[in-house]
């Protein structure tokens, strides 16, 4: 069984269904449902176009035509809900969904760290111990959203947790790292963006040439460790491995 609390499967239009496992940010709970996630892609279940991982939630993108045609006598959402509630309380127990462990590196200088000045006035404390905080623990990378490879990851420590801008900026840097809120993120390419902007990494985060095109993955553990302003710029000569 994947989750000890109660569950919810409903519809989500007309190709989709979802299953919900309560209303807030829980590790035990995100764990829950990546290993479903991890179960029923083992699964290769036909019809299945996309399976989506959320905080608390996975929704199944399908093709009704195809599902339909398995489905037989039952409605395609009886039948996927059977499925899923079959990979939640029999999961296949050859998944492996052990957590990797990655480091990565952070220009804090303020040349790329546009409001880590701010931040640091705004809960009075220095730039330097701002960094230290962010820098000081793990954080987990609950879900891939908003854009392609943009990792949301948690919990950040609220000492320096800080809500979104109420005007969010028309472009961010990719590689940008900023906080809303208790969670921290990278834009993995440049785009519009409200967050809180206290560094930057040199990593790629999100390639389409990759077989895996995002950098990071649900349930992965991330570490970021500070680097000048140097570093950062000359990181591309080398090459980096977690």
């Amino acid at each position: 069984m994947l989750f000890s609390s109660p569950y919810r499967i409903y519809s989500n239009g007309d190709h989709s269904i979802t299953i919900e496992a309560g209303n807030k940010i829980d590790t035990k709970i995100n764990q829950g449902i990546i290993s479903l996630f991890h179960d029923l892609s083992a699964r290769k279940i036909p019809g299945i176009k996309d399976i989506i991982p959320a905080f608390h939630s996975l929704s199944l993108i399908y093709d009704m035509g195809v599902c339909k045609k398995q489905a037989g006598n039952q409605s395609v959402f009886n039948f996927l809900s059977g499925l899923i509630q079959n990979s939640i309380e029999y999961p296949i127990t050859s998944v492996n969904t052990v957590s990797r462990s990655i480091k990565i590196p952070v220009c804090y200088d303020p040349s790329v760290a546009p409001d880590i000045a701010l931040l640091a006035e705004l809960h009075s404390i220095s730039e330097e111990e701002l960094i230290e905080v962010h820098t000081g623990k793990n954080y987990r990378v609950y879900m891939i959203g908003f854009l392609p490879g943009f990792a949301y990851m948690g919990t950040v420590d609220k000492r320096i947790a800080t809500p979104r801008k109420s005007v969010p900026r028309t472009f961010v840097p990719a590689g940008s790292v900023g906080i809303a809120g208790e969670q921290t993120g990278i834009y993995p390419f440049g785009s519009a963006g409200g967050w809180q902007l206290i560094g930057r990494t040199p990593i790629t985060m999100f390639n389409p040439a990759n077989e895996n095109p995002c950098y990071l993955q649900p349930g992965d553990e991330v570490k970021f460790f500070p680097i000048t302003l140097s570093e950062y710029k000359n990181w591309g000569s080398h090459e980096y491995t977690h």
